[in-house]
């Protein structure tokens, strides 16, 4: 049946998506600009800031950023909300092999975040917004509510959604050199300037992700476990509490002498005219 539904939504979308993309009755293509101009602002950000762990200078690891942001971009290129979720998962490997190569060790949630906040600001990918709720909109809902595509989708909208509520107290930074660096007006210093302060914003997702303490570093593989079950529980609990309500129709036969005729008029009488 998953193979049958993706068939379908490769069959019709793809004849479908000039008409359903970034529709007229949404403001999808100004939020498209807000964006786009609010990443091209934060330019500046760097990795040492976003406290992720990746260290550029290891041939593998640029290289897998590298195609992290070409993912990311080539989102836009696909018509089909599936291929376009292919496109957020693979960006998302590319960058846990990125963080492994770093730190030796395997990634952990808590790294991957904030480092695909540094690739979405890297590649500031054409119609993001668009893009995003074009996959929400159309996309196979079970696809958005279990594994690790759905994961990693809705770690790029709390990327998104932490880029565009990014101030000065996210990368520990005064109000005074946030504004001057996002004005244009001075350059932040070089890497050892950058200090820790990231702060996961997980607001746009739903159901939002748990909580973790900073002192946990817990494999992303058991993250994902965790929030498909979650997710699952969620939908089975909107079913639950939400039944669907049913109306009991009445069964009649037609041309019967009793169909409700306590409810009709009397019968007309004929009556005689003198002529």
């Amino acid at each position: 049946m998953e193979t049958v539904m993706d068939e379908v939504e490769r069959y019709v979308m793809g004849r479908l998506c000039k008409q359903l993309f970034c529709p007229d009755n949404t403001d999808d293509e100004k939020k498209d600009l807000a964006v786009q101009k609010r990443i091209r602002a934060l330019h500046w950000v760097s990795i040492e800031m976003l406290c992720a762990p990746v260290d550029e200078q290891i041939p593998k690891v640029s290289d897998s950023v590298e195609r992290a942001i070409t993912d990311l971009i080539d989102l836009d290129s696909k018509k089909v909300p599936k291929d376009k979720l292919a496109c957020v998962t693979r960006c998302s490997k590319h960058i846990m092999t990125a963080v492994q190569g770093s730190k030796k060790a395997a990634a952990s949630a808590d790294d991957f975040l904030p480092t695909l906040v540094y690739i979405v600001l890297k590649a500031n990918p054409p119609r993001l917004h668009s893009n995003i709720q074009y996959i929400t909109r159309f996309c196979n809902p079970s696809r958005l509510m279990s594994g690790e595509d759905g994961y990693y989708f809705t770690n790029l909208c709390c990327a998104v959604a932490f880029i565009e509520k990014l101030d000065a107290q996210s990368l520990n930074l005064s109000h005074e050199d946030f504004e001057l660096y996002m004005s244009g007006a001075s350059s932040p210093p070089g890497p050892k300037a950058a200090s820790s302060g990231f702060r996961e914003e997980r607001c746009m997702a739903e159901p939002q992700l748990e909580p973790r303490r900073a002192e946990e570093t817990r494999p992303l593989e058991t993250d994902l476990i965790e929030w498909s079950e979650g997710q699952e529980l969620s939908v089975l609990g909107m079913l639950e509490g939400t039944p669907v309500q049913t109306h009991i129709s009445t069964a009649f036969t037609i041309d019967s002498d009793n169909i409700g005729g306590d409810s009709l008029p009397p019968p007309l009488q004929p009556q005689k005219f003198a002529g």
